[in-house]
């Protein structure tokens, strides 16, 4: 099976905002729309001994979409690589798959109608390059590509970095496939993370 997800390090990310600044220019996305927004987690702990990091939330590109399965015309869809898209063609803006999101990743572009996501720059991809956010990224915290091909960029990240140290949000039956990297020493991983749009 394909899966083509992002491996993100938050050992590595300083929350510098470049990639949500690239996600924007690339896609052409409009004001107080994000396909990609950086959240601050903490400050956690007592002083001294305190913790932060930055977290990167994207669409999870679920293996079970609950986007998609609520779709009423089908605009809301898997790719045969793993990737969930939007036609914005058949998209009717009722908003649906915006509710059944659980990372609340979708946003509605009001001067379109329709609902947007993040699409890991797939206009990118079909040229061979990376999504605009991985080769903006100046710390490198950033990997794309088969989260199940071990010769992946994404898997070597993934396996490189430990099972205990990398992360996934919150599974309600829909398995995300992003993955995050945090050790302990730098942070807390929490139970519930926050949606980007709360």
């Amino acid at each position: 099976m394909t899966q083509k997800t992002l491996v993100i390090d938050l050992d590595r990310c300083i929350g510098c905002h470049a990639c949500e600044a690239a996600c924007k220019l690339e896609n052409n996305v409009p004001m107080g729309v994000y396909y990609n927004k950086v959240l601050t987690i903490g400050p956690v702990g007592k002083y001294p001994d305190m913790k932060q990091y930055f977290l990167p939330t994207v669409c999870q590109n679920c293996r079970d979409a609950p986007c998609v399965k609520v779709c009423p015309t089908g605009a809301s869809y898997k790719t045969e690589d793993g990737q969930v898209l939007v036609n914005k063609e058949k998209c009717i803006g009722c908003k649906m798959c915006i509710a059944a999101c659980p990372y609340g990743a979708r946003s509605f572009n009001p001067e379109n109608k329709v609902v947007e996501k993040c699409t890991l720059c797939r206009h990118l991809q079909e040229v061979n390059e990376e999504p605009a956010c991985v080769k903006a990224c100046c710390a490198g915290a950033r990997f794309f590509g088969d989260i199940d091909d071990p010769e992946s960029k994404a898997a070597k990240a993934v396996a490189a970095a430990g099972e205990e140290n990398v992360h996934s949000m919150p599974d309600a039956g829909n398995h995300p496939s992003v993955r995050y990297i945090l050790h302990a020493k730098n942070g807390e991983w929490l139970a519930r993370q926050p949606k980007m749009i709360e």
